[in-house]
């Protein structure tokens, strides 16, 4: 097969395979994503956990003007990611930063989705700032079938007390009929410094590999999204030594892993900005099985970062820099200080 060219319409993507003669061929696509929605805290004050110390919490005023901004922001980006390609928002998004499923589902009742009747799945981590991660997915689009928390245990290096972080979430369910494997991650910060902070992320990395090999040992070909807000870069140790991603799709065997992030990052792009630097902490990297050439079987399309001009900082210091929501002890009417990432999975209609 040569030539294949790729035109989207709808909820179709529209092919051309040139063998001998044209041949018209018609594919489903979808996007699943990932975005990691800074502080979503509400304005209740949970005496269970550190939630006073959130920047909508510490600010004075009408914060319930402010909550409902945020989730309208929120809502608003959610409702865009992939919409020019796919014509819908994401079948699939997973998210970090958010306090508990009651600020999920206001997003999901908000009005600019509430039509898309998202579903969610989420579980309280130990997290000491009080945040979690979590999955969002249409309903008419992903069934799912087992879902389960994964607890890190890790310890300071100093005092070696325990630090309570995100609990990694596993999501599995049918997409277009085909079983699929979602593990949703916020793994620990750089506070402290990268290198002392690394083996916090080595431990997190093993951890999603210990899940994604459970899954292989049932399943040599499960086809795995691993998504998240890693705090580390594509060519960082967690990533390159422990999962062993590759950057090229010719180089993953069965059961490796392709992480189509790297590329982004080698070209200097990334979803979020610290001193002037960019990095791509939030990626979004697939299992062999969704790399094939097979197009009668879900597989990946190709990948993104989801960086409009709308989410982006016009002025100031911080121009160019990711809209976040709160900067200054105050509210910006932002967004987040990530951006979004993504990845589009195609299927053949008969």
């Amino acid at each position: 097969m040569k030539n294949l060219k790729f035109r989207l319409t709808a909820l179709l993507l529209t092919a051309f395979l040139a063998v001998n003669a044209q041949e018209k061929k018609t594919f489903k696509i979808h996007t699943v994503a990932f975005y990691n929605l800074e502080n979503l805290f509400d304005t209740i004050d949970d005496t269970s956990k550190n939630d006073e110390a959130s920047p909508i919490m510490e600010m004075k005023g009408d914060v319930e003007a402010v909550y409902k901004k945020k989730v309208s922001n929120m809502a608003r980006v959610i409702s865009d990611i992939g919409a020019d390609v796919a014509k819908n928002s994401p079948a699939i998004i997973g998210v970090s930063e958010v306090e508990n499923r009651k600020v999920m589902e206001d997003v999901a009742n908000d009005p600019q989705l509430i039509d898309k009747d998202y579903g969610i799945v989420h579980y309280d981590s130990p997290d000491r700032r009080g945040i979690d991660v979590g999955l969002f997915y249409q309903k008419k689009l992903f069934t799912p079938i087992h879902t389960s928390s994964h607890e890190l245990i890790i310890y300071d290096d100093s005092s070696r007390d325990r630090v309570y972080t995100r609990d990694q979430l596993l999501v599995s369910g049918k997409l277009e009929g085909e079983m699929i494997h979602l593990i949703v991650n916020h793994w620990p910060s750089r506070s402290g410094g990268e290198a002392r902070s690394r083996p916090k992320r080595v431990a997190a990395a093993q951890l999603s590999k210990k899940i994604i090999d459970s899954l292989q040992t049932i399943d040599p070909y499960a086809k795995i999204f691993l998504m998240g807000d890693l705090n580390d870069d594509p060519t960082n140790a967690s990533v390159k030594d422990v999962l062993k991603a590759e950057k090229e799709k010719e180089d993953v065997g069965l059961k490796g892993i392709y992480n189509p992030m790297e590329s982004f990052f080698k070209m200097g792009l990334g979803s979020n900005a610290y001193r002037d630097s960019w990095s791509l902490f939030d990626q979004i990297l697939v299992t062999q099985p969704l790399i094939e050439k097979d197009y009668s079987s879900l597989r990946f399309y190709k990948a993104g970062i989801y960086n409009k001009n709308y989410l982006v900082n016009k002025r100031g210091r911080w121009k160019g820099y990711p809209l976040r929501s709160f900067a200054d002890g105050g509210f910006t009417d932002g967004f987040s200080d990530h951006f979004p990432v993504y990845v589009f999975v195609i299927k053949e209609v008969e």
